[in-house]
């Protein structure tokens, strides 16, 4: 599966970023995934080769970009619940700093980037983000409903708050198909009552499914949150999303010969 690194032009700087996709020189579906707080890793280069391998080009970029190209901070190649206190102390900074209206302007390079590849096919993008970004997958889904057609999160941060740029006050113009997969603690019954009828006043095929028995931060292979029954459901709802939505699946990779 070929893989390169690459510079994204935003209007703050350069973001290098992480691409996969098939090695057929075929276009495809193209991917915005979007790394959870711990960073840009090999824990999410190999979730970008998986998807790849399904027939997609899949962008990651470094969201910390302004403070650097990734790794931003040094994290250990295991975190464990002991170490998670400090590993997430030193991270806080910079998710304080990514703020709604950089995340968005960072969201419509990514997207313009992803129109000019050659290996991307025309047609409609899908998103998909864990932890922080999750709420940037929806977040991006409702701001650029024309344009992308799948958005999925996993163990998400806040999507239903007080704010008044909450990302489930957001999505009356959302376009996307959407799964939601939650650990456990992630979100409240009536947080999840309340988004759920956010999205059903969108308008939109929709689910918002609480994964047994997990912890926040379980499709990780790199952390002591890690469930791999719960990351295998991960893939099993997410493929199946993305096939319906982007394009039925065109330019899909056949793994079976």
């Amino acid at each position: 599966m070929p893989t390169t690194t690459l510079q994204i032009a935003t209007a703050d700087g350069q973001a290098d970023s992480f691409a996969a996709f098939p090695d057929d020189g075929e276009q495809h579906p193209g991917v915005l995934l979007y790394m959870d707080a711990i960073g840009l890793r090999p824990e999410l280069e190999q979730k970008a080769v998986e998807l790849a391998g399904h027939g997609y080009y899949v962008l990651v970029p470094n969201l910390y970009y302004r403070h650097g190209p990734a790794p931003v901070t040094e994290v250990p190649g295991h975190i464990t619940t002991e170490l998670r206190p400090a590993v997430f102390a030193e991270l806080m900074p910079l998710i304080r700093a990514h703020t709604t209206e950089r995340a968005l302007s960072d969201a419509d390079a990514y997207l313009r980037f992803l129109t000019t590849r050659p290996e991307v096919s025309a047609g409609p993008v899908g998103v998909v983000g864990y932890c922080m970004g999750a709420v940037l997958a929806v977040r991006t889904a409702s701001a650029h409903p024309a344009q992308v057609a799948a958005a999925a999160g996993f163990h998400p941060g806040p999507l239903v708050t007080e704010a008044p740029d909450s990302p489930h006050r957001l999505l009356a113009g959302l376009g996307a198909e959407v799964h939601l997969g939650l650990a456990e603690n992630d979100l409240s019954p009536e947080g999840i009552g309340e988004l759920g009828r956010a999205l059903d006043a969108a308008g939109v095929v929709h689910a918002v499914e609480i994964y047994p028995g997990t912890v926040h931060g379980f499709t990780m292979s790199d952390t002591d949150a890690f469930d791999p029954a719960a990351a295998q459901r991960h893939w099993d709802r997410l493929l199946p999303l993305f096939d319906r939505a982007l394009a039925g699946g065109r330019g899909r990779v056949d793994r079976s010969s």
